[in-house]
């Protein structure tokens, strides 16, 4: 079984801060790191450390973060074959700030993502059609998410789309194909225009775009859970309590161990509730990917939780 990442990657800039500057203010942060990211590379990374068998499709730039963000992917064991440099351009970066509350801001600045085209999903047809499933996000240029979908319809191949960041004119249509569509709240929020202040907003927003053709919808709710919602049923997965340290990219090991534990046996219930505890585990340790668990590392973590096998 083999799962294709079709997205972007960044090079995180964590600043660690006791409270965010004021216009013109110049205050010093206790602490900086470093670290690989990007929505794409994030979940490729998460399920290739749970063990599945991953491919990426991105592209970086030739600056010294680049080759950096290659050798990472390797270093994991994720096909890097359709990892492709681009000339004169700038690796994506993503500027992360994180409060002394374990919250963050995020801005992305997206450089050599922008050059992931469709063409790309033309060129890696051959390894791309042998892929169970495909992994998306909105990084990178929306026709090449269309036409990654497309590709996946033809080929019978199941889609995740992670509407991440959320834009207004994502073409829901396209979202229909998809066999997952996984937001947040802040996300499901700006797709719908629905205020999400209360459990009724969530459902009334999440009804909007069943109703619209939608097969799956999970959302999630950070520290409240996740729900995922069908035309048929509703169904709550549970948070799981811990001491949150850093929560930069724990969506995207959401769906990276949804994504590895899914593919196992088709059983979304069991793969919500992996996801779930593997996302609550990266927020305890600090950064994004190297926050990961590997699949021993889960393993315990879920035996501490009688979560286990």
């Amino acid at each position: 079984m083999k799962i294709a990442v079709i997205g972007s990657n960044m090079v995180d800039l964590i600043t660690y801060i006791d409270q965010m500057p004021k216009e013109g203010e110049t205050i010093e942060a206790p602490e900086f790191e470093i670290g690989c990211g990007g929505k794409g590379a994030n979940q490729a990374v998460a399920a290739a450390k749970l063990g599945a068998n991953v491919m990426m499709l991105t592209k970086v730039g030739d600056d010294l973060f680049g080759q950096n963000t290659i050798n990472n992917f390797k270093n994991i064991g994720i096909d890097t074959q359709y990892v492709k440099v681009i000339n004169n351009v700038s690796s994506g970066v993503a500027p992360i700030f994180v409060d002394k509350n374990s919250q963050n801001r995020i801005l992305i600045i997206k450089g050599a993502n922008n050059y992931l085209l469709p063409q790309d999903i033309i060129d890696a047809k051959d390894s791309l059609s042998q892929c169970n499933l495909i992994i998306l996000q909105l990084e990178v240029p929306l026709e090449t998410v269309y036409a990654a979908i497309d590709f996946a319809v033809t080929h019978g191949i199941e889609v995740i789309l992670n509407p991440a960041p959320a834009i207004k004119n994502l073409d829901i249509s396209y979202a229909c194909k998809c066999d997952f569509f996984i937001p947040n709240e802040t996300e499901l929020e700006i797709l719908t225009n629905i205020s999400i202040n209360s459990e009724e907003a969530i459902y009334k927003a999440g009804k909007l775009l069943l109703d619209k053709g939608l097969k799956n919808l999970i959302i999630t709710l950070g520290h409240q859970g996740s729900i995922w919602m069908t035309k048929d049923k509703i169904h709550h997965i549970d948070p799981i309590k811990v001491n949150a340290i850093d929560t930069s990219g724990a969506g995207d090991a959401f769906i990276g161990c949804f994504a590895s534990e899914y593919i196992k046996n088709h059983d979304i219930i069991k793969a919500l509730n992996k996801a779930s505890a593997y996302s609550a585990a990266s927020v305890t340790r600090k950064g994004t990917q190297r926050s990961y668990l590997d699949s021993i590392q889960f393993n315990e973590f879920l035996s501490s939780l009688s979560l286990g096998e």
